[in-house]
């Protein structure tokens, strides 16, 4: 990757709240306006993570790259702080595209969506309701319905109990202005949503940044377990690239949506785990190499 390119600090608003992102832009400046990408990473991730290297490699590629915190997350303000709020990150990515389009050297009706893990379910839903992207790629997407989530968790009455327990926290949050939380990602606590050996979330010298507290609000659990990104692939009308492992998160759920899409996408199976597509290579620089390719040919 190119020395050349370096992050500028950008914020703007959405309902009033201030983001902050970061822009990449190709080391060479484009004689006309060019296209331009909002790239989102996992649940609960920061802009440091993963989507910092995929805006970075498609700003390498020629693509001016944005790459930026929710609300409530690393350093955008916002309340409650890292809430996994798939409705809010939505709206949010739309906003971020419309920054994007504002900006000078930016052809604005040339703007995509690239989204990591959860973040490719929520760049979907977005495309579909109205973000205006002429693309998008979706890169080792963790995408989900209910009956998906019941065979993930052992079963509908699992999940029940973990929406329950989100909306208990909510009902607290409200009522007090207190927010339970639990560590995103832990090899000792067993509340943790992702416990186990998530080694990507516990390495600082992978994703474990500085700016990624590593903490989860429990009333997230409702919002996120309610949130059916495969339901919307009949609603997507624009090309969709979508690039995924076997042996990564959910490929079923990859299955479902790819059923049901009507629009023109292609579906790439790679090798890797989950992981691997976050900072690991070859899986990176292929999924990157797939994803300015279909940009180039769709934007």
């Amino acid at each position: 990757m190119s020395d050349l390119i370096r992050p500028e600090k950008v914020t703007f608003t959405s309902g009033g709240t201030k983001l902050v992102g970061n822009l990449y832009r190709p080391p060479t400046a484009a004689a006309a306006p060019a296209p331009a990408v909002v790239v989102t990473g996992t649940w609960t991730s920061v802009k440091e993570q993963m989507a910092a290297r995929y805006a970075a490699g498609l700003a390498a590629a020629g693509y001016t790259a944005l790459a930026f915190d929710f609300s409530g997350s690393g350093e955008s303000d916002g309340t409650p702080r890292d809430w996994e709020n798939p409705a809010g990150k939505v709206a949010e990515i739309a906003v971020a595209a419309d920054f994007l389009r504002s900006l000078p050297g930016v052809d604005a009706d040339r703007i995509g969506g690239l989204g990591v893990c959860a973040g490719a379910g929520y760049t979907a839903v977005a495309s579909a309701r109205g973000a205006g992207f002429r693309s998008q790629a979706m890169i080792a997407p963790w995408l989900h319905n209910a009956e998906v989530l019941a065979g993930l968790y052992g079963g509908s009455e699992v999940v029940a109990g973990l929406i329950a327990r989100g909306e208990a926290a909510a009902e607290k949050y409200r009522q007090t202005g207190e927010v339970d939380y639990v560590p995103t990602a832990s090899a000792e606590d067993e509340r943790s949503p992702m416990y186990g050996s998530f080694d990507y979330y516990l390495d600082s010298s992978r994703g474990a940044v500085p700016q990624w507290p590593n903490r989860f609000a429990v009333l997230s659990w409702a919002d996120w377990l309610t949130f059916d990104p495969i339901a919307v692939a009949p609603e997507v009308t624009v090309p969709t690239l979508l690039v995924h492992s076997r042996d990564a998160a959910i490929p079923e759920g990859v299955d479902r949506f790819h059923a049901g899409l009507t629009a023109p996408n292609e579906l790439h199976w790679l090798t890797g785990g989950q992981f691997d597509f976050y900072d690991g290579e070859p899986t990176v620089t292929a999924a990157l190499d797939l994803a300015a390719a279909h940009f180039g040919r769709t934007l």
